[in-house]
C-alpha cells in the first residue's frame, strides 16, 4: 500500500524513493543544515514531504547538474531552500533564477518572497495566485501608511 504525499518517511523509504543508499542521506545530514528529519526514540528518522523535496533536489544537483558539496551549500544559502526544492522539481534552473534574481535586484524584500512563493512546488496555481494578490494588496497597505506618516 502506498503512503499519502503528506505522509511522514522512514529513512529507508526516503532512500528508496531517491534511489539513494541510507548513508548517503545521513552524511547529507551532516553537511546541509537545511536537512533536519525528525528524530523518534533510537534516533529513528522521519523525513517530512518537505525534507524528501529538499533531498531530491540537492541530489538533482550534486548527480545531474554537477555541483559539488560546497556549491550546493552556497546555493542553499544564498537561493533558499525553496529553490532547491523547485529545482528538484523539475523547474530548470534558468526558470528559477531569473525570478529570485529580478527581484533580489529589485530590493524589494516582499518581492524577493513572492518570488521565492511562486516557485515554490507546494502549492498549487490558484494558491499562488491567491497568495499574491494578498501581497500585493498588502504592500498597497504598507504604501498608504508609509505615505500616511509622510504628512
Amino acid at each position: 500500500m502506498d503512503k499519502s504525499p503528506d505522509a511522514f518517511r522512514t529513512i529507508s523509504e526516503a532512500a528508496e524513493e531517491l534511489d539513494l543508499p541510507q548513508h548517503v542521506l545521513r552524511f547529507w545530514e551532516t553537511r546541509f543544515s537545511t536537512i533536519k528529519p525528525l528524530k523518534r526514540g533510537g534516533g529513528r528518522r522521519y523525513y517530512r514531504p518537505e525534507d524528501v523535496m529538499l533531498l531530491r533536489g540537492i541530489r538533482h544537483l550534486l548527480y545531474d547538474q554537477g555541483f559539488t558539496i560546497k556549491g550546493v551549500q552556497k546555493i542553499l544559502k544564498d537561493q533558499g531552500a525553496r529553490y532547491v526544492i523547485a529545482v528538484g522539481e523539475g523547474k530548470g534552473l534558468d526558470e528559477v533564477l531569473p525570478m529570485i534574481e529580478q527581484a533580489e535586484a529589485a530590493g524589494d524584500e516582499a518581492e524577493l518572497e513572492e518570488a521565492q512563493m511562486l516557485a515554490s512546488p507546494a502549492l498549487d496555481q490558484e494558491a499562488r495566485d491567491k497568495l499574491s494578490e494578498v501581497l500585493r494588496e498588502l504592500l498597497e497597505c504598507k504604501r498608504l501608511l508609509e505615505r500616511a506618516r509622510e504628512h
